[in-house]
């Protein structure tokens, strides 16, 4: 099969659980937050929305770790920066239900993930947490859901974990072939874009299209 090639920033992307406590600089922090804000959603709605704190501000840090699934806090707490993820469940103009809303929140998240590994950062996406005591800590409304929890920060030293979560960091990282995910005339038949599996897709850094 020839070489799949895809952007670096893609392929180096991974979820650690190694944090380095090495604080963020806040005009970083703002570029990811810039990044997510420039992503596409369904009739321009951005449902997303976020609470930050770095441990700068320890008492609203503490409140997002405090969220956290006990062994999901006993590496996130070493991230310099956590995130609360938000979206908001209606639409501005006829207060219907948005079924966008979570996918559009998914795509804001990619784009400050992505900004962040252009820093070096490292961004791990966390489902494990209480979302009735984030509403409640957050005084969050009704209509919008806290979604993920993401730790941030540089990698630290994975020497510091224990063995269990060393395991899983160093062990393989495997995603499903595309012969699985991409289908052609119905569903679960394999695309005509793939060739016996020999499908070359190649992703140059200096031919992006922009699309809104």
């Amino acid at each position: 099969m020839k070489e799949i090639m895809i952007h670096d920033i893609i392929k180096n992307r991974y979820s650690t659980r190694a944090f380095s406590e090495k604080t963020i600089g806040k005009e970083r922090i703002l570029s990811l937050f810039e990044a997510a804000r420039w992503s596409p959603s369904s009739r321009n709605e951005q449902p997303w929305r976020f609470i930050a704190a770095t441990k700068e501000d320890q008492a609203t840090f503490n409140k997002i770790a405090g969220i956290l699934n006990p062994t999901n806090l006993m590496w996130a707490s070493k991230a310099p920066l956590l995130i609360l993820t938000i979206a908001k469940l209606n639409i501005n103009s006829t207060d219907q239900i948005n079924r966008h809303a979570y996918h559009d929140l998914g795509l804001a998240i990619a784009n400050l993930t992505f900004q962040a590994s252009s820093f070096d950062l490292y961004v791990h996406q966390i489902g494990g947490f209480d979302q009735q005591k984030a509403r409640e800590k957050f005084k969050i409304p009704a209509n919008y859901d806290p979604v993920t929890v993401l730790a941030v920060g540089y990698k630290g030293n994975l020497e510091l974990l224990p063995e269990n979560l060393r395991i899983r960091e160093l062990s393989e990282r495997k995603r499903k072939d595309l012969s699985d995910i991409v289908f052609s005339e119905k569903f679960g038949k394999t695309t005509n874009l793939i060739d016996n599996k020999k499908l070359e897709l190649i992703i140059n850094e200096n031919n992006y299209t922009q699309s809104r």
